[in-house]
Order: C-alpha cells, then structure tokens, then sequence
C-alpha cells in the first residue's frame, strides 16, 4: 500500500502540471494529491512501527532458542567452548539480526516493488529516457553486488573477533582477584586490548569494503540523472515530448534512486546479518543433550529407590575416555546400596571426579554399564535419573542471587521451615542470621560474598534439599575447617540415615566410617574395604593414610 501510494505521487503531480497548462482546474488534482501524501506518510509511520516489532520479535525468538540451546548442550561441548564467545551469540549477534530485519530483508523487497512499479511508469512516460536510465543503473549494481559479497565473510570474521574479546573480557573478570594478588592486571588489560584491535581490524575492514558501496550507488544515480536531463531535454525541445511528462519522468527517476540507494545499504546490512546468522547457527545446528529414552522400550521414570542393603547404583567395567583419546577409567566396576556409604580415594588424576560425572550422564561411557537399581541406566530419562540424585561439585558452584533462590534451585516448592531445617543441618544458620533480610541476603556473583565453606555448605544444603536418593559429594569438605568439618560428617552421618552417600575424598577422616573405601589409581580400582581392612592389604591406602597421621 506505502509502495502504490508512493507509485501515485509523480503521476498526480504530472497530472496538476498538465492542469495548469490547460486552464483546468486544480482542486481535484491537488486534493488527490495532497490525500495521497498524507496516506503515504501515515502508512510509512505504520510499517515503520510493524519493522521494528517484528525486529524485536525475531531477537526475542532467537534469543529464547540460543539461551535454550546453549544451556540444553552436552556437557562435553563446554570443555572446548569459550563462554564469552558463547554469550556474544545470544548479545551482540542477535542485535545484528534485528538490524537485517528491521532494514534488511524486508526494505530490499519494499524497495523492489516500488522500483518495478516506478520501470514501468517509466516505460510509458518514455522509453528512450528509460533505456538511458537501466544502463546507467546496471553499471553502478554490477559493482555494488561484485563488493558487497566480501562483507558476508569479512562481517563473520569481525563478529568472531568480537566474540573472542568478549570471552578475554570474561576470562579475566571471571578471575579478577586471583589476577590482582598475582600482579597481572597490566598484563590482562593488555591481552583484552590486543583482542578489542583485533575486532577493531576487523571492523575496519568491513567498513572500507562497505564505503565502496555508497560512491558506486551514487555515481550510478548521479549519471542517470544527468543523462536524462540531456536526452530529456533534447526530447523536449524537438517536441518529442512535452514538460510535463518529463517532469513526471524525472520524478519517476527520484522514485526508483531513493529506493535502491535503501536497497544497496539494506543488501549490505543484510550480508552483515547473514554472518550473525551463521554464528547463531553454528549454536541452534548442534545437538542439544536429550532427556528422552536413548533406547527403544526404555523406562519412562526412574525406578523407585530399593531397600536398605539392595543395590541402588552398579558400575560395571566402566571406562571412559576424553575424545583426544586420553583414557581416565579403565574397568570400574563397584556398587552402592541403599542407605550405605561409599567413598572413593587415591591419588590426584585417578578419576574419581569422573565417576560422578558418568553417573550425572554428563559424558557418554566409552565402555561397560552404569546400572540404578539394576536398570541400565541408558534406559532411562535423564530428567528422572537425576531427580534421584544430588550432586556437589568440588568447586560447589553459588549462583548469583539470594540464599533463598540458591536453595529452591534444586527444589522451587519448598517452604521457609524447609529451609532454614536444612541451613541448620549444614551449620549456615548464624551465616544467614547475620543479615536482618535472612533468607533474602545476597550472596554476590558467583558466592563472593561468602567464604569458601560457606559456599561449600550452601551448596551441600542445596542438595539436601531435594531429598535425593543417592547424594553425590565431590570433596564435601576441602573448604571446611575442622569445626565445620565435624559438624558435616555429622550431618551426613544422619543424611545416611536414609539415602545413599557416594564421596569422593582426599580428606580421609572424612570417610573412616564409610561401610565401604574404593581405593582408585591410574583409572583402576586397586583395592576396597573398610578403613581397617585397607591399612592392612593395600600399600597406596596405608600411604594416603600415614600422609594424613591416620595410622
């Protein structure tokens, strides 16, 4: 409707020229042409607002799959992925996307329909002035086009380098104090500043290939107007044809410029967007980590938990390796049964860490079966699986935010009494009590407004809380001082009460009473029993044990 109202305006003005050299009168001709300016304007305010929702629209749209995805990834793919460079495509290659949208795609199809329509208005005007006009057009998008394909692939090298400064930035605000304490802190500024010149180049680039762009357009408009000025006056004065149909030419002509000078900046602008929308593809193409059944007739839900003394959670000559190739287990088989607890010991890079992870289903296992409660576990729902379990991870991750939304993170529906039950478990009580906004105190980003301990309580808490069946303690108690530690063991002495407990351990004390000790080294299991048991048959236990003054 914008492009007829557009198409109508030269012919109507061309029309009111005629009528004054007629001596007709103007009042229809004028009121036809005032209206349809004014219907112009209003439609091009209405599609300017449409462009920009939808532009927003499409980002909200993409935004929600790549957050999706990118949190929905195999735990694997974060092992070789950096996540500035991962945010920058749900930031500023999205914000790219909007701008193809709002001026990109949909002006150089608007752009289109009103420089067709103008061509043929145009050819029945006069088609001399016409032929003059195309040749002087073609000249200027042959070298527009030719250009502008280098800005696809030079755009996608300046989002790259953009993503690689985000990630620099990102890296070093991840690890600011340990940067501070070391005396680094030129050095980082310096690293981010070599990155943020490396995406300045790149941009650079892509602007001197762009500024190419807008001289070709313009000679080629330029020369076109000036052609048929010559030939059109040339026509005139032979009364080849009269004033007013070169008067409705040349407006014709303004109408076809100011559409396909949009439509070289929209083409290139979209070229850049095209580059955002391979990065932001590059993310939606990989496969996300499924929560269905990986097995044809598979379990739909966990199964419930068995009785005290059955085995809950089985390996079986499990082993597992790295993709480079790097082996970690080899042929690991043991059990936990319901309402026991097993801890797994040795030395640094035995692979005991990587056992709880096999049993999250982060990795996929290169050999052998992990079982719960006897179901091959690669029968089961991932979503349900870990529904049974609670996991702590040596580093006990605190989100950003409050005491309050870190503990409903692993259970949204508990109450108040619920929390502050499990707070006094883990001895956060007085930490939390401290602030007059209790459960509502902050924690600051990533816990930094907490110690070490504390981080590591909350997280345990965390855990607690979703009464899981099997507990998975990765180092419960590196950040915990012997105070703190002792009131823990009690905590998962009584937690044992009714759950399983699988702890890994470098903290023997921590671990004596266990009703069983898996002793790992090398990514085997070398020895298993009780404390006593070990000190008696296995050499690396009893020197992990007089390291520790246990013996």
């Amino acid at each position: 409707m914008g492009a007829a109202a557009a198409l109508a305006q030269p012919a109507l003005t061309g029309r009111v020229i005629g009528a004054v050299g007629a001596g007709r009168p103007l009042l229809p001709a004028v009121t036809a042409l005032v209206l349809v300016l004014v219907a112009g304007a209003v439609l091009d305010a209405f599609q300017s607002y449409l462009l920009q929702r939808t532009g927003e629209g499409v980002v909200l749209t993409t935004r929600r799959r790549v957050a999706d995805r990118l949190l929905r990834l195999p735990v694997a793919e974060y092992d070789h992925r950096r996540t500035g460079d991962l945010m920058s495509r749900v930031g500023a290659d999205t914000t790219l996307l909007r701008a193809t949208v709002t001026s990109g795609a949909v002006e150089v199809a608007g752009s289109a329909v009103i420089a067709v329509g103008a061509l043929v208005a145009m050819a029945l005007v006069d088609v001399w002035l016409l032929l003059v006009t195309l040749a002087s057009v073609t000249i200027g998008l042959t070298v527009v086009v030719s250009t502008s394909r280098r800005v696809r692939r030079l755009s996608l090298l300046a989002q790259q380098e953009v993503g690689a400064m985000t990630a620099a930035v990102e890296r070093a605000l991840s690890a600011v104090r340990t940067i501070r304490a070391s005396g680094a802190t030129g050095r980082e500024v310096e690293t981010v500043g070599e990155s943020a010149a490396r995406a300045y180049r790149a941009g650079v680039s892509v602007a001197r290939v762009q500024a190419l762009v807008a001289p070709a357009g313009s000679v080629a408009v330029q020369g076109a107007f000036l052609a048929v000025l010559g030939l059109g006056g040339y026509r005139v004065a032979t009364g080849s044809i009269a004033v007013a149909d070169l008067v409705t030419f040349i407006l014709y002509l303004f109408l076809l410029v100011m559409p396909l000078g949009q439509a070289i900046s929209a083409w290139t602008q979209l070229q850049t967007g095209l580059g955002a929308l391979a990065r932001i593809q590059e993310v939606l193409v990989l496969d996300p980590e499924h929560d269905d059944v990986a097995e044809v007739g598979g379990a739909t839900t966990a199964p419930r938990r068995p009785a005290a003394g059955v085995p809950l959670l089985e390996l079986d000559d499990v082993s597992f390796a790295y993709p480079d190739g790097t082996q970690v287990l080899r042929g690991v088989s043991l059990s936990v049964s319901a309402g026991s607890r097993v801890a797994l010991v040795g030395p640094s890079g035995a692979g005991k860490s990587t056992v709880l992870a096999l049993v999250e289903g982060f990795y996929p296992l290169t050999g052998g079966t992990i079982r719960w409660a006897g179901t091959d576990v690669r029968e089961l729902p991932r979503a349900a699986l870990r529904a049974q379990l609670g996991y702590v991870e040596q580093e006990a991750p605190v989100l950003a935010g409050t005491v309050r939304e870190n503990l409903l993170l692993a259970a949204p529906d508990a109450g108040d009494d619920e929390l502050w039950a499990v707070l006094a478990d883990v001895g956060l009580t007085g930490v939390v009590q401290r602030s007059a906004r209790g459960l509502d105190v902050p924690v600051g980003d990533e816990g930094v407004l907490l110690s070490g301990g504390e981080r590591q309580r909350l997280a345990i808490a965390r855990s607690l809380l979703s009464h899981p069946a099997l507990l998975l303690l990765d180092e419960p108690t590196a950040s915990l001082d012997a105070c703190n530690e002792n009131l823990l063991r009690e905590t998962l002495a009584a937690a044992a009460a009714d759950r399983a407990l699988l702890v890994v351990a470098h903290r023997l004390s921590t671990v004596l009473d266990s009703d069983q000790i898996v002793v790992l080294d090398g990514g085997r299991v070398v020895a298993r029993g009780t404390h006593a048991e070990l000190v008696e048959t296995s050499p690396l236990y009893r020197e992990l044990a007089a390291a520790q003054l246990l013996v």
